[in-house]
């Protein structure tokens, strides 16, 4: 595996080490969807899908946040708003998948029986489909200026 790296171009380098980035941040951004879905559900006593759409939105901030300033340094030479508003929009089809996620497998495969172990198994199963979603969405559209 190592040595098919050499063989790769700078340009396929320089994008592996990119979606590494991006999934570092996604899994900062799983740790604070997480926390803010449990928080809302459990302390809050918030109904799964209301919890999710306010962990959901922390989290796509956070990623925001870092991906601008970590992933895609170069991409702060584009104006700030216009891109946080691209990267949201993928971001609410992204929302409407997770949530779309989290309520049928919680309510449906994984039933009271499983407690809060069946939502946030739920929410991971979730979130690695959205995942890819946002990493090739965003790339395509967010970042596609980026070299």
């Amino acid at each position: 595996m190592i040595a098919r790296l050499h063989t790769l171009s700078d340009s396929q380098r320089r994008e592996i080490r990119r979606f590494l980035k991006f999934s570092v941040v996604g899994a900062i951004g799983a740790v604070v969807d997480f926390s803010v879905l449990n928080l809302g559900m459990w302390a809050l006593q918030l109904a799964n899908w209301q919890a999710n759409i306010i962990s959901f939105s922390a989290a796509v901030f956070s990623n925001f946040m870092w991906n601008r300033n970590w992933t895609y340094p170069e991409s702060k030479a584009l104006p700030f708003g216009p891109q946080l508003a691209q990267f949201a929009l993928v971001n609410v089809a992204g929302l409407v998948i997770n949530t779309g996620i989290l309520v049928g497998l919680d309510d449906y495969v994984f039933p009271d029986a499983w407690g809060r172990w069946g939502t946030n198994l739920a929410k991971a199963i979730a979130i690695g489909v959205v995942w890819f979603w946002n990493y090739g969405v965003n790339r395509l559209w967010t970042y596609r200026k980026v070299k």
